[in-house]
C-alpha cells in the first residue's frame, strides 16, 4: 500500500504538488493520470524517497521507504529506463544491483526470463532498441519482488505484442496481492488495465476514484437513436428529466432514457427505429473534461492554409 498525505513540494517559487492525499491500495493496478506539468514524476519521485517533500509525509507499506531494511523487496520502481550504464550486459546490470543488495542471483535469471530478454541478456545495453531498454526497466523494478510496484510509462516504446505483456503482468502482480501504481498518457491502455485511478492536475487532487465511476461522472453518456420519425419521437420523450438533441436529420441522441426504455416507448407509439445504441464516454473523454482546467500546457488550433 502507498499512503500520501499532505504532500506538498516546492522547487524555489515553483509549487510542483500542493496538498495532495490519497491511497493506492494492494491487489489491484492503479493509473497514476495528469496533463504534462501536474506533478506526476514529482509525486513518485517523493514516494521513492528520490526527493524530499516541502511537506507531508508518504508511507510505503507502512513506513519511510528511505528506512527500509531491504528496499527492493519494498518497492520496485521504473522512472528512466535508460538510467542504466551502457557499456554492460543486461545481466551484469541486473547482476550487480543484486549482488548489492543481498539478492541471490538466480533471481536475475527468474526476471531476465520473464520480461524476455534472455536471447540479449548477454549484449550491451548501449545497443538495446527502446522496447528492450524498457523491458530491462521492468526487470529492475521486479528484481527484488516487491510488494509495492511503480511503473511510469511502461509501455513506451513497446511493440503491441510488449504492450499486451505489460498489460497481463501488471494484472498479474495485483492478482497477487500487490500494490501497482502506473503512470501513463495512454488513455485506451489504462481503460483496459487500471481498475482504479488517480488523477491529478497542477499538482492537486483531481480524482481519487475507480475507472468506472470516474467515467461516470464524464458528460456524453446517452442513447443514439436513428429514425425516420425523429420529429414524433422526440416529443414522444420529452418529460422532466430527459434530454433530446439532434444534430442530423433522422437522428436524436438522448439523456435520461435507458435504450429499453426508448424502445418501448418508440413501439407503443408505433414509431420504427432504424438504430438504437449505447454511448458511453471513454475514459480519455472523462480525463479531457476533468483535466480541462489543470492543463498547464495548452495546444493551440492549427491554422488551416489559404486556398491557392
Amino acid at each position: 500500500m502507498i499512503e500520501v498525505e499532505n504532500l506538498r513540494k516546492e522547487y524555489g517559487a515553483k509549487v510542483a504538488v500542493e496538498d495532495l492525499t490519497f491511497t493506492v491500495p494492494s491487489g489491484t493496478v492503479t493509473g497514476f493520470l495528469g496533463p504534462n506539468g501536474a506533478g506526476k514524476s514529482t509525486t513518485m519521485r517523493m514516494i521513492a524517497g528520490l526527493d524530499t517533500p516541502t511537506r507531508g509525509q508518504v508511507r510505503v507499506n507502512g513506513a519511510d521507504y528511505r528506512h527500509a531494511a531491504a528496499p527492493m523487496a519494498e518497492l520496485g520502481i521504473l522512472l528512466e529506463a535508460k538510467a542504466v550504464h551502457t557499456g554492460r550486459s543486461a545481466r551484469n546490470h541486473l547482476l550487480a544491483l543484486a549482488v548489492t543488495n543481498g539478492i541471490p542471483a538466480r533471481r536475475v535469471d527468474e526476471v531476465i526470463e520473464m520480461v524476455g530478454l534472455h536471447q540479449v541478456a548477454a549484449k550491451r545495453v548501449g545497443g538495446f532498441s527502446l522496447g528492450m531498454g524498457q523491458r530491462l526497466g521492468v526487470a529492475t523494478a521486479l528484481l527484488g519482488d516487491p510488494r509495492v510496484v511503480i511503473l511510469d510509462e511502461p509501455v513506451n516504446g513497446l511493440d503491441p505484442e510488449g504492450v499486451l505483456w505489460i498489460r497481463n503482468l501488471l494484472k498479474a502482480l495485483a492478482e497477487e496481492g500487490r500494490t501497482v501504481f502506473v503512470s501513463s498518457h495512454l488513455m485506451s491502455e489504462m481503460a483496459l488495465t487500471a481498475t482504479r485511478l488517480v488523477v491529478v492536475g497542477k499538482g492537486r487532487l483531481v480524482a481519487d476514484t475507480t475507472v468506472a465511476e470516474f467515467v461516470a461522472q464524464a458528460a456524453g453518456s446517452g442513447v443514439l437513436v436513428r429514425t425516420p420519425e425523429a420529429v414524433r419521437l422526440r416529443e414522444v420523450l420529452l418529460r422532466p428529466g430527459v434530454t433530446v438533441t439532434s444534430e442530423a436529420e433522422g437522428l436524436l441522441e438522448v439523456s435520461g432514457l435507458s435504450a429499453e426504455e426508448i424502445g418501448d416507448a418508440a413501439w407503443k407509439a408505433n414509431l420504427p427505429l432504424h438504430e438504437l445504441t449505447n454511448r458511453t464516454a471513454s475514459l480519455e473523454d472523462a480525463f479531457m473534461q476533468m483535466t480541462h482546467d489543470a492543463v498547464e500546457y495548452r495546444n493551440q488550433p492549427i491554422a488551416k492554409e489559404a486556398a491557392a
